[in-house]
């Protein structure tokens, strides 16, 4: 597991103006912190800094230590609210994590064994992946930086769901705790393969 740290600073100027003003003539990113028994606080943070953190998937699914004028919050990245165009993030919200109180994270999944599984080797299939990431529920220290979802025994035809992930003790998969088993990758039979014969 990797350590990610942020330095930032309170922000007393706060609105619109203010905030393209750091942005503009500081490079820096305005955020907010909320959650846990405290007061939301404004704050900010260089842009480079973040832009290098985020550059790790891993950071998404990670707790943080967000040092604040030499005060150290522990926090998930809860929103990133990028330009539309360039794609920069123009606005962050940091959700404080308490020891011991359960979160919600967005954990990314990782698909392993997909050209050696079955399905795509031995019956020349294609595959689709349905979700990219799952929220979890579970505490600060169980959060995992991804979950695997290996695909060697899938067939042509066969689709996995939520409830065919391996999970550690502690995580619980929000959608399936509400009765939602969604599909997470399929094996399909490969369009392509008739026109690659004709060619060759």
């Amino acid at each position: 597991m990797t350590d990610f740290a942020l330095n930032a600073n309170v922000r007393s100027d706060l609105g619109k103006g203010a905030s393209r003003r750091l942005r503009r003539n500081e490079n820096l990113v305005p955020a907010v912190i909320y959650g846990g028994e405290k007061a939301p606080q404004s704050i900010s943070l260089l842009a480079k800094e973040l832009a290098k953190l985020l550059e790790n998937e891993a950071a998404f699914s990670h707790v943080l230590a967000l040092s604040v004028d030499g005060a150290t919050e522990t926090v998930l990245i809860k929103a990133l609210q990028r330009h539309p165009a360039k794609g920069y993030v123009m606005h962050a919200d940091f959700l404080r994590v308490v020891a011991g109180q359960k979160l919600t994270a967005h954990v990314p999944l990782h698909f392993i064994n997909e050209a050696t599984s079955v399905g795509v080797k031995q019956q020349g299939g294609e595959v689709s992946h349905t979700i990219s990431e799952v929220e979890v529920s579970c505490l600060p220290k169980d959060l995992p930086e991804f979950i695997e979802v290996d695909l060697a025994k899938v067939e042509v035809g066969q689709t996995l769901h939520l409830s065919d992930l391996t999970v550690a003790k502690g995580i619980e998969l929000v959608a399936l705790a509400h009765g939602n088993d969604l599909a997470v990758a399929n094996i399909h039979a490969s369009r392509v393969k008739d026109e690659e014969g004709a060619a060759e």
